[in-house]
Formats: C-alpha cells, sequence, structure tokens
C-alpha cells in the first residue's frame, strides 16, 4: 500500500517536473551536449529514471531535486562520451601502400655510420684527439649529455659542446650523408 502512495506521489512530482522544468532541464541539457537531439535523449533518460527509481530521497518542494536532475544530466553525458570514444571506427588509412623497404638506403646508411666510426678512431691520433673522444662519448651512447659529459669528465659544458661542434662540423666535410642522395630521390 505505501509502495502505491510513493508511485502516486513521484507520478504527481513528475508531472509537475515536466510542466514547470520541462523548458529549463531542456536548455540545461543542450547546454551540456550543444546538440538538440542528445539534449532530448539525455531529458528523456532522466525522466525514466525518476519515473524507475521512484525515490523519496529525491523529491524537492513539489517536484524533484533540479540541482540532481542537473547532475544526473552533466554525468549521463559524460557517461555516453566515454562510451562513444571507445568504439572508435578503425581508420581508413590501413588501405594505404606501405612503402617498399629501401635497401640502398639502408646500405648507404651502413656505409655512412662505419665511416664516422673509422674517422673518429682516426681523429683520436691527431691533435684533435680530445674533441674526438667527447664526440664519440656523445653520439656513440645516447644517454649521454652535453651537462652528463661535463659533469662526469670534470670540464664545462661549453667546452663539451664546443668539442662535439667542431667535429661535427669536420664529419659533414669528409663524410656524405646519405640523406643528402635520399632527398634528391625524392624530388
Amino acid at each position: 500500500m505505501k509502495e502505491n502512495k510513493t508511485q502516486l506521489e513521484n507520478q504527481k512530482r513528475l508531472d509537475f517536473l515536466y510542466r514547470n522544468h520541462h523548458s529549463w532541464l531542456m536548455a540545461c541539457s543542450f547546454n551540456i551536449s550543444r546538440n538538440v537531439e542528445i539534449s532530448e535523449d539525455l531529458v528523456q533518460e532522466l525522466y525514466l529514471y525518476l519515473a524507475e527509481k521512484c525515490s523519496p530521497k529525491l523529491w524537492f518542494l513539489e517536484s524533484f531535486n533540479l540541482l540532481y536532475c542537473h547532475s544526473f544530466l552533466k554525468t549521463r553525458y559524460i557517461n555516453k562520451i566515454k562510451i562513444n570514444n571507445r568504439f572508435n571506427p578503425i581508420s581508413d588509412t590501413y588501405d594505404v601502400e606501405d612503402t617498399p623497404y629501401d635497401r640502398d638506403f639502408d646500405e648507404d646508411m651502413e656505409i655512412a655510420y662505419k665511416e664516422v666510426i673509422t674517422q673518429l678512431s682516426e681523429l683520436q691520433k691527431t691533435p684533435l684527439w680530445a674533441s674526438a673522444k667527447l664526440a664519440e662519448m656523445y653520439y656513440l651512447n645516447p644517454k649521454n649529455t652535453f651537462d652528463s659529459l661535463a659533469t662526469e669528465i670534470g670540464i664545462s659544458k661549453s667546452t663539451v659542446f664546443l668539442g662535439v661542434r667542431k667535429i661535427k662540423t669536420h664529419l659533414q666535410e669528409t663524410i656524405q650523408s646519405p640523406f643528402k642522395n635520399e632527398t634528391k630521390n625524392k624530388l
């Protein structure tokens, strides 16, 4: 008997909510979603939820707690967004043909790398030996930075930088870069 009374009271409150606050709920829902169809769906879900829940804890004055209704609309929209983002369609880029493996470029890279290693070892026998050693430590160990090398050796960062730059310009002048050939082939 008590359930019937609460259901009847809930129906009256739903009717009052619809008659007096439907346009406000639609406006709130539209402000949240920026889409008329989605806002209509959200408000419909709110009415269904309130009718099925039939909880006196949600009542306020002669209607429902409007702050709760606003929170319901907002969280329901956020949940819809999360669900829609889970099911993104597969990109159409999977049909794009991969670029074929360029063996010539790979061989050019290998030759250039070996030339760099050879040049660094030969430069260590010349007066540029300090700069060559710094460049070798910097280039061949990816964890090394100018700062870590300077701290490890006990010299300034600018000294490390200048030594590496000196060897870099020497290598650029003596070794032909495989990347220059690659850009010519693409043009």
